[in-house]
């Protein structure tokens, strides 16, 4: 039996991307596939020794994944997937990709990948998508398998391109109707000057990647204004109370979708709180720490950080702002270092409390804490915005004021 490398480790190599090491779990025999049912599971395959490697490499997704490479470096790309790695196409193999509406999910998490690199859906590929979501075929995914595609998207380099490849075929608004829905709805200029709330999203997917790798803080600034894409249009661009709509619409979309409750978790404190963090400067100190409780952050500081990023992520998703730093995460930093500095042990000891009266103790004495901090933490931002020239800082506030509210 002759032993051939196919699909993903020959297109990086070629690529001169890193390579995982395959193991003897991933070898497989050659196979061809009949499509007998519908969805991505209804088919039957072929093992056969009669089958050949060429008929193997056709029913593969894209040209990019269907070239092999035998033990002497040969390589076997009888479907150009070579010189469409050199023009930089995501191209389907044959009209057999329609048969797996899953590859739709795939063509847009490989942009998500190599849209660094310059890739871009072949017309052709891009319309035949089209058609596997008008036809339908979309709808018989399983939740799972859409959430395993998006998680692994969301890690990707370019998250936002997953968005924009599913939202041009039609698909986003099958797989995540909420998110598709922010598209079109209005926004206050002067809050957000790309207006488009849809477009707010996707800068801010962009921030996200930029700041973090973590799949689960992109997850959360996908979904922090779901609500707005529910605000009645007499409203418009005002959203009053969308933070309350986001928090129902993604509490659905997680019982849709297998999301882990670590995603949802984090989500949710986002979508109710971004908001009132991006006011840190205008906030009492004790607002502060009743943030800071909420989100649990004295148990679970890592998870804090993410979900500051989140927030720096919506603030700064937005055109003309994105390189604009953002304070109001060191405010609440600050606030949670004084916070925890407060010894537990002690107060329990000279107080002689327990539970619930512990925990009225601690909040009593970590909230003077907060407000030194964050006092002097307001005091140095002060100080050097007094050292910005004048024209720079009316610039900034003709747009949004450090401390405004930004919905």
């Amino acid at each position: 039996m002759k032993v051939y490398e196919v699909g993903g480790a020959v297109r990086d190599a070629l690529l001169g991307l890193p390579v995982k090491e395959t193991t003897s779990d991933e070898y497989a025999l050659a196979r061809t596939e009949r499509k007998v049912g519908r969805g991505y599971t209804g088919f039957t395959f072929d093992t056969a020794a009669t089958v050949t490697l060429e008929q193997d490499l056709e029913r593969r997704d894209l040209t990019i994944n269907a070239i092999a490479r035998d033990n002497d470096g040969t390589l076997i790309d009888p479907w150009g997937g070579r010189r469409d790695l050199e023009d930089r196409v995501l191209r389907h193999v044959s009209p057999a990709f329609a048969e797996d509406p899953l590859r739709v999910l795939r063509v847009a998490r490989f942009a998500a990948r190599f849209a660094k690199l310059g890739f871009t859906i072949a017309p052709e590929t891009q319309k035949l998508m089209s058609e596997i979501v008008a036809s339908g075929e979309i709808e018989a995914l399983k939740p799972e398998r859409v959430w395993q595609e998006t998680a692994k998207a969301l890690g990707e380099d370019e998250p936002a391109a997953y968005i924009s490849v599913l939202r041009s075929c039609g698909a986003l608004a099958r797989v995540f109707p909420e998110v598709d829905a922010l598209f079109g709805v209005p926004q206050s200029e002067r809050w957000h000057p790309e207006i488009d709330t849809g477009v707010h999203v996707l800068l801010a997917l962009m921030i996200a990647a930029k700041l973090t790798p973590a799949p689960t803080v992109r997850f959360a600034v996908l979904t922090h204004d779901l609500g707005k894409g529910t605000t009645p249009k007499a409203l418009l661009p005002a959203h009053h109370g969308h933070e309350r709509r986001s928090e129902e619409l993604l509490d659905a979309l997680c019982a849709r979708l297998p999301v882990p409750n670590r995603f949802r978790d984090l989500a949710l404190h986002v979508a109710r709180h971004h908001g009132t963090v991006h006011r840190a400067a205008e906030l009492k100190p004790r607002t502060v720490l009743e943030v800071i409780t909420a989100v649990d952050a004295l148990r679970q500081p890592e998870r804090f950080e993410e979900f500051l990023l989140a927030c720096e992520a919506d603030m700064r998703g937005r055109k003309g702002l994105e390189e604009r730093p953002y304070t109001q995460g060191d405010i609440f930093r600050t606030a949670l270092r004084a916070a925890r500095s407060v010894d537990a042990t002690r107060i329990r000891e000279e107080r002689n409390v327990e539970g619930e009266a512990l925990g009225k103790a601690l909040h009593d004495a970590r909230a003077p804490m907060s407000a030194l901090t964050v006092g002097r933490e307001l005091r140095v931002r002060a100080s050097r915005a007094d050292r910005v020239p004048v024209a720079r800082r009316s610039t900034h506030r003709s747009r949004q004021p450090c401390g405004a509210a930004a919905p």
